[in-house]
C-alpha cells in the first residue's frame, strides 16, 4: 500500500501543478497521485440509483400570465419571474466553464444533498432569484469521499519529524477536502483549479463516477458527477433570497501605522 511521504504533500503537489507542469508529472509527485488513488479505495461510497439530489443557478426565465374575463377571454398578459427550464438547469455537453473538479470545456454535473447549500453555492445577494432543480440519479454511482475523514479543520503538527502514516493519511484527505470545498473564483494569471482538476482526472480514469465533497457555504455536501447523463431533472421551483449571512475571521495580524496608535491600540508610543 503506498504511503505519502509527507503530511504537506498535498501543498507541495498543488504548488507544482499550479506553477511548473501538470500534463506530465514528475516521479515524486505521480507517487502521491498514485498515493492518492490507492488511499481513496478505503472512501469509495455508492449511491443509489433514485437518489435526490439538488442543483442551483442563479438566475430566472420569463413566463406569461393571461387575465381572463368572465367568459374566459384574454384580457390582458404580462411577464412573471419563472425557474430556468430543463435544458438551462443542465450543462451543456459541448462546453463549460472551470470549477473545482472539471477543467474549461469539459463539464461536470455539480450536485448537492442539500438544497439550502445547492442554493448557497451559487453566491447569491440579497433580492436574486436562483433556479433550483432537483435531480433524480438513474444508476448506481460509485464515488469517492473526500468528505469522509474526521479531524480538526487545520492541519496541525508539532512533532518531529513527520506524523505516523495513517495520520499523514488523515491529514492529506482532509486537504483534498478543503481543496475541493472552496468557493469557486477565477483568476487569470494563476491556475488555481488545476491541483483539484489533476485529481479530479485522475479518480475519474480509475474508475469512479464521481467525487463527494463538503461545502463551505452550507451545511450540505457537494456531489460531483463526470457523466451528465448519470441524473435526470425531476423538478425545477424558483427562490428569491431574503438574506444573506456571513461570517468573519481574522486570517492574519494587523499592522498600525505609529502616527495612529493609541493606547487602545497597541499601548503608549515609544
Amino acid at each position: 500500500m503506498p504511503e505519502f511521504d509527507s503530511y504537506k504533500q498535498y501543498w507541495l503537489f498543488s504548488d507544482f501543478v499550479m506553477r511548473k507542469a501538470r500534463h506530465i508529472l514528475d516521479i515524486e509527485n505521480q507517487r502521491f497521485l498514485d498515493a492518492v488513488i490507492e488511499t481513496g479505495a478505503k472512501r469509495r461510497r455508492t449511491l443509489r440509483s433514485g437518489t435526490g439530489l439538488w442543483r442551483a443557478q442563479l438566475g430566472h426565465d420569463w413566463r406569461t400570465e393571461v387575465t381572463l374575463d368572465e367568459n374566459k377571454k384574454e384580457v390582458d398578459s404580462f411577464e412573471v419571474q419563472g425557474p430556468f427550464p430543463a435544458e438551462r438547469m443542465h450543462p451543456r455537453p459541448d462546453r463549460a466553464y472551470e470549477g473545482r473538479v472539471n477543467p474549461k470545456g469539459i463539464p461536470c454535473l455539480y450536485l448537492s444533498n442539500d438544497r439550502e447549500t445547492a442554493m448557497t453555492e451559487t453566491r447569491p445577494w440579497i433580492g436574486s432569484f436562483v433556479s433550483v432543480a432537483q435531480y433524480v440519479t438513474v444508476r448506481d454511482l460509485t464515488l469517492v469521499d473526500c468528505s469522509a475523514e474526521s479531524g480538526p479543520a487545520v492541519n496541525i503538527w508539532i512533532g518531529t519529524g513527520e506524523p505516523p502514516p495513517a495520520q499523514r493519511e488523515g491529514m492529506i484527505w482532509r486537504d483534498l477536502n478543503r481543496a475541493f470545498s472552496l468557493p469557486v473564483t477565477r483568476n487569470d494569471d494563476i491556475a488555481e483549479y488545476a491541483p483539484t482538476q489533476v485529481i479530479a482526472e485522475a479518480f475519474r480514469v480509475a474508475g469512479y463516477d464521481g467525487i463527494v465533497y463538503g461545502s463551505k457555504l452550507g451545511k450540505g455536501k457537494s456531489v460531483a458527477v463526470f457523466d451528465l447523463t448519470a441524473a435526470e431533472l425531476a423538478n425545477c421551483s424558483l427562490f428569491r433570497v431574503e438574506g444573506v449571512n456571513l461570517t468573519f475571521s481574522e486570517a492574519a495580524n494587523p499592522y498600525y501605522v505609529e502616527k495612529y496608535c493609541t493606547a487602545a491600540d497597541q499601548g503608549p508610543k515609544t
